[in-house]
């Protein structure tokens, strides 16, 4: 929870309106299906479960979005490989360039 809040305050600085945290796959997917979102920052664990569900929800809307972990590309599905990633830890600096990399 603190790295949400952390995340809350970056996304803040950068003058974004934030929805959530969602800390749970219950909470986030409804969200991702219904939130008027413009991008996402997907942890890529949730509780002990892959985030998958939220971010296919998201893409079938066209919601782009990036995932955050600290395991990097090895813990992508072979369906979500190539999509945007935040090492974790991140600074501030990499969320705004990873968010300023993203295609709607």
């Amino acid at each position: 929870m603190l790295v949400a809040m952390l995340l809350e305050d970056m996304l803040s600085d950068f003058g974004c309106s934030i929805v959530g945290p969602a800390p749970t796959i219950g909470e986030a997917l409804p969200l991702a299906m219904e939130a008027e979102i413009d991008a996402a920052v997907l942890d890529l664990n949730l509780g002990g479960q892959p985030i998958f569900p939220v971010a296919d929800a998201l893409r079938a809307r066209g919601v782009p979005y990036i995932f955050a972990s600290g395991y990097g590309d090895s813990g992508l599905s072979d369906a979500h490989r190539g999509a945007p990633m935040l090492q974790k830890p991140f600074r501030q600096a990499d969320l705004e360039k990873a968010l300023a990399g993203l295609k709607r």
